[in-house]
């Protein structure tokens, strides 16, 4: 739990932007995670830390079982969804920058490539349609989180386990995107392409 957690808490976005002398918690929507990467320093740095994001995640769910688990298939599985889930918990509330992390979209999205291929293609196939069609990314986050329990429960590999704890993962996605829904609602949330002007007014607003 604590190698898993320690994984995911490496707050990636605020390095990348601290090497290039920009604190990213005071730009922006002064979130760590890559959309505001992608908004203050562009395609290049935001791409590399939406990857960095999702692979820290991955990598602790296919590494650590295998070096910390037993040999039986169950004990490594379990041992998989801890390490997911704990993975989360780092990159959500990293312990290096006073826990305050990032949203954890890319994060799951790399434990769920990791614990299931196919559901994890259903979650990106609808936040890609969602995307594409409204252009806002907290909204395809939103719903790629609330679909993640569905495909999980309908796609290969059905397995109960792994259904609560994509719930328990979506329900956090979503909780920390209340500001965005807010601000959804409200009719006041960014599209994607808007630039970073007026970035600081909007919260705390990406994965």
């Amino acid at each position: 739990m604590v190698m898993a957690y320690l994984a995911g808490s490496i707050p990636t976005g605020y390095l990348v932007a601290r090497a290039r002398g920009i604190d990213i918690r005071s730009v922006g929507s002064g979130n760590i995670g890559a959309t505001n990467v992608f908004r203050i320093l562009g395609k290049g740095p935001g791409a590399f830390v939406l990857l960095a994001d999702a692979w820290k995640g991955a990598l602790a769910v296919l590494l650590l079982p295998r070096w910390l688990a037993g040999p039986a298939d169950d004990e490594r599985m379990h041992a998989a969804l801890i390490a997911g889930v704990c993975a989360v918990l780092g990159h959500n509330f990293t312990c290096w920058l006073r826990f305050k992390g990032g949203k954890g979209i890319a994060t799951s999205a790399g434990v769920l490539a990791a614990w299931a291929p196919w559901p994890f293609v259903a979650t990106l196939g609808v936040f890609g349609v969602v995307l594409a069609g409204t252009r806002y990314v907290s909204l395809a986050s939103i719903l790629a989180a609330a679909a993640l329990p569905f495909a999980q429960a309908f796609l290969p590999p059905r397995n109960r386990s792994l259904v609560v704890i994509s719930t328990v993962l979506s329900v956090l996605a979503i909780a920390r995107h209340h500001a965005n829904i807010r601000r959804l609602l409200a009719g006041t949330e960014r599209r994607m392409g808007q630039g970073a002007a007026g970035a600081s007014a909007e919260g705390k607003g990406s994965p």
